[in-house]
């Protein structure tokens, strides 16, 4: 069982067990929960959905492990010869979290 979801603008494979290091989700802290309904792809054994665009009853149940910044990125401009010079930095909020169950409603 395994699906693609869409978290933060960004598609990111997912099956039970995997961790998935994505975009900051405000408002969520290390620990808790967390539930993502936009699922594109859903494969259980050979049944394969697509959605157009999502998915509707299919959602993707997760914990999250970690919220932090990944590794400065150092961003210099310059122009040679006018004395034209530009340092920046750049750390980016990620979160850490580890797929618990893709689940699936019941079509009643």
């Amino acid at each position: 069982m395994y699906g693609v979801v869409e978290i933060g603008g960004k598609q990111y494979f997912v099956e039970p067990g995997l961790e998935v290091v994505h975009e900051l989700i405000p408002g969520v802290q290390a620990g808790e929960r967390i539930t993502f309904d936009r699922v594109l792809l859903f494969r259980n054994g050979e049944r394969v959905e697509v959605g157009r665009p999502y998915l509707r009853g299919v959602r993707v149940v997760g914990e999250v492990l970690e919220v932090g910044k990944l590794p400065k990125v150092i961003i210099f401009k310059f122009m040679p010869k006018k004395g034209y010079r530009r340092k920046k930095g750049h750390r980016q909020p990620f979160m850490r979290t580890r797929i618990l169950a893709i689940e699936r409603e019941s079509d009643g």
